[in-house]
């Protein structure tokens, strides 16, 4: 009886295994686009049920450009109207990539209760629900965006319109771009307190030593040779060449190439890393 069913029990496993690499193979790219937009759907619909999770990206840039604003205005530019060109790009870079940590937080703790568990025994592609996830959090990028600028206008900048939307574009591929290597972090680390912790350990030097607050040439030569090459600094370059001159420059390519390098390499990381997770 026993030798009988074994080999049986042994071919419906194996054939089992074959069915789910064979419907593990045969997701098709729309498939995998459209499962990552509808788990962005999903994830867009939780945060709307919790207005709490946009306080960061409605107060912080209002609080921010005010601050440095009639802070470092007079010091830096003369007067706060001549200091506006240079710091609002600045703010909208700062505010959101920085704002792209929380992806990888609240990551950390969708996975700690359990949501990610039943997204793993789903028949999906498995990079949707971490490319939804971050896919929803574009939301927010785009609202730091739009009310950077607004408060930015109502201070009395004049940007150049087309370039506004240019520079929002821009911003938001290269913010989704950056969230991915907070998603790795989210995958790798336990706890959602320690993403933010290393995750700000990372990001606050990297957009503080750029060019978004204070011209270059202010400061020492070995700090200036760090800030030339830092990649925030031709962000926020081309954001200032599109929205004070309407000019796309070559900052525009650097930082849509350090945007693809970057999905490209982190992308594949955090997916691993998300598969690892679930053994």
């Amino acid at each position: 009886m026993t030798t009988t069913l074994t080999p049986l029990a042994t071919r419906e496993a194996i054939s089992i295994e074959q069915v789910r690499t064979k419907a593990k193979h045969t997701i098709s790219l729309a498939e995998t686009v459209g499962q990552s937009f509808a788990l962005a759907r999903r994830s867009v619909i939780k945060m709307m049920r919790n207005p709490e999770q946009f306080f960061d990206v409605v107060l912080q840039p209002i609080v921010f450009t005010l601050m440095f604003t009639y802070i470092f205005g007079g010091a830096v530019s003369g007067d706060t109207q001549s200091y506006l060109p240079v710091i609002i790009p600045g703010i909208l870079v700062q505010t959101v990539i920085v704002t792209s940590i929380v992806t990888g937080t609240q990551l950390r703790e969708d996975m700690n209760k359990g949501v990610f568990d039943r997204f793993r025994s789903l028949p999906i592609a498995r990079i949707s629900p971490l490319a939804g996830a971050l896919l929803a959090d574009v939301v927010r990028y785009l609202i730091a965006t739009v009310i950077t600028f607004t408060v930015g206008i109502a201070m009395g900048w004049r940007p150049d319109p087309v370039g506004v939307l240019g520079s929002t574009l821009l911003v938001l591929v290269c913010s989704f771009a950056v969230s991915w290597i907070f998603a790795l972090m989210g995958c790798l680390v336990k706890k959602a307190s320690a993403v933010q912790g290393v995750s700000m350990l990372i990001m606050f030097p990297l957009t503080f030593m750029s060019n978004a607050f204070v011209p270059v040439e202010t400061m020492p030569g070995w700090l200036q040779s760090f800030v030339n090459v830092n990649p925030i600094s031709h962000l926020v370059t081309a954001v200032r060449e599109m929205c004070n001159d309407g000019h796309v420059g070559t900052h525009v390519l650097w930082s849509l190439v350090g945007a693809a390098v970057i999905t490209a390499v982190f992308a594949p990381l955090a997916v691993r890393a998300y598969v690892r997770n679930a053994r």
